[in-house]
């Protein structure tokens, strides 16, 4: 006798892996747009990198500076929006896709260069979130910008290129770190001030020199790149991993890569600009800086340069770019915070509420909230606007799932979703989930990358 099926109640919501539900062209599709994403995760290791790609990127699909129905504008090097002229009065809104270009790091400090027991290094000061102890003896990089005396700006990468040398943070071996590490709490084991890179060890051929290691270092730079230490002064040179993103996994489902926070946002959402149809209300799509660290300062979501994104797209669509038509036109805005969320880790499955919680491979994550304990500095969207991003993605047939941070009382985080809704923006949290956030190292899903794309790609051409 057959074995009668269990029948599925058409009231009950069910989860399913992506893999299960994928279509045959969108997998195959997806292997194509992460071989390109793993190429920009590769190049664009900081904000100004990022900024860099997407204005060039732009320019290539006709986009011009500050004028026309597509148009871009640079907010000094480190924070971009791109706009495009919808159908629609542009009095009737706009959509913002809002994501941000840092990630957590290592900065060099002002003075960083010096030398101690014959062995040249770094001092640094580390930037965003990071578990220290997860930076030392990896290979390490920098990439960033010297500004010399005379008004010259001077690119920096080194430790990238695999004929040259890479740096590292070195750590003491455990046959002598119980005292000074095994017995203290993880955070206390590496101090701040012990994230020293490793620069040089060879001493320069010159008797007189007192620092001949430091100054060999010093030589080696001149000649790469023309400076000198007094330089390091006004410099933002930030420590990375070196090496490119790989894909990740036997069966080749995932990607390994530094940034994935915030820069899978950032990639999918400009890649869905590009491939959209004319959309049908003007769109933006936002690159903030310093999210990491509180959003603050000018080029920060806290700033007031997303407001003059709107004042120029409300001028270049013939309008008078008053104070009451900005206020209009946001007023009658809707955005997604294109920021990532926590995926479940089977290993710390514990941190997390599972009927709340999202995935690698349950596609675009939707949070409705973020902040800490009870939903403290955070944006909580409003049912109606979730349910039309709910409805949009299921129409396009987007595969999405929901999450939050972790347990209520576990800790939490926060994105740039509350600064834009605060002034006045209908917003949502929306963006890939992520395995090992915010380390040198992060985990995302192929399919979870091209959902996301797609997802924000529905929102640029759905009603």
């Amino acid at each position: 006798m057959a074995k009668k099926k269990d029948k599925k109640s058409k009231f009950i919501y069910e989860k399913k892996n992506g893999w299960e539900k994928i279509s045959k062209k969108d997998a195959s599709a997806l292997e194509s747009f992460n071989k390109k994403y793993i190429d920009f995760l590769s190049t664009c290791k900081t904000e100004r990198e990022t900024t860099d790609f997407a204005v060039a990127e732009a320019r290539k699909k006709g986009f011009k500076e500050g004028k026309g129905d597509k148009f871009y504008i640079i907010n000094r090097g480190k924070s971009v929006c791109f706009v495009v002229k919808g159908k629609k009065p542009i009095e009737e809104g706009v959509r913002i896709i809002g994501s941000h270009i840092d990630s957590p790091r290592i900065d060099l400090k002002q003075n960083p260069l010096y030398e101690d027991t014959e062995l040249a290094l770094f001092k640094t000061h580390y930037y965003g979130g990071i578990k220290k102890y997860q930076w030392v003896t990896i290979p390490l990089a920098i990439h960033g910008v010297v500004l010399k005396e005379n008004g010259e700006k001077v690119n920096v990468v080194f430790g990238e290129d695999e004929a040259e040398p890479v740096l590292t943070i070195t750590d003491i071996l455990p046959h002598l770190a119980y005292k000074i590490q095994m017995t203290k709490k993880m955070y206390e084991a590496i101090p701040g001030e012990n994230l020293n890179i490793l620069v040089g060890s060879k001493p320069i051929e010159d008797k007189d020199e007192k620092n001949k290691i430091k100054a060999n270092v010093l030589s080696i730079l001149n000649k790469k790149y023309g400076i000198i230490e007094e330089d390091f002064l006004s410099a933002e040179l930030e420590i990375v991993p070196s090496g490119r993103a790989r894909e990740l996994g036997i069966d080749g489902s995932m990607v390994l890569g530094y940034g994935h926070d915030d820069r899978v946002c950032a990639y999918t959402s400009l890649q869905a600009l590009f491939d959209a149809k004319k959309p049908v209300y003007t769109t933006i799509i936002y690159f903030a800086d310093k999210e990491e660290i509180g959003s603050d300062g000018n080029t920060g979501a806290k700033s007031k340069f997303i407001e003059d994104v709107i004042l120029k797209a409300i001028e270049n669509a013939g309008k008078e770019p008053t104070y009451q038509m900005l206020r209009t036109v946001i007023n009658n805005s809707q955005g997604l915070s294109s920021d990532v969320n926590a995926a479940v880790d089977p290993t710390y499955k514990s941190v997390n509420e599972m009927n709340n919680a999202c995935k690698l491979n349950y596609g675009i994550a939707l949070t409705k909230y973020t902040g800490s304990g009870g939903k403290y500095s955070a944006n909580d969207c409003h049912a109606e606007f979730f349910g039309k991003i709910r409805a949009m993605f299921n129409k396009r047939g987007v595969i999405w799932q929901t999450g939050e941070l972790g347990k209520v009382d576990e800790g939490g985080g926060g994105t740039i979703a509350k600064y834009m809704a605060e002034i006045g923006v209908e917003t949502l949290d929306c963006g890939t989930p992520v395995l090992s956030m915010h380390a040198p190292h992060e985990v995302v899903s192929k399919l979870d990358v091209y959902e996301t794309y797609k997802g924000y790609l529905a929102f640029i051409e759905e009603e």
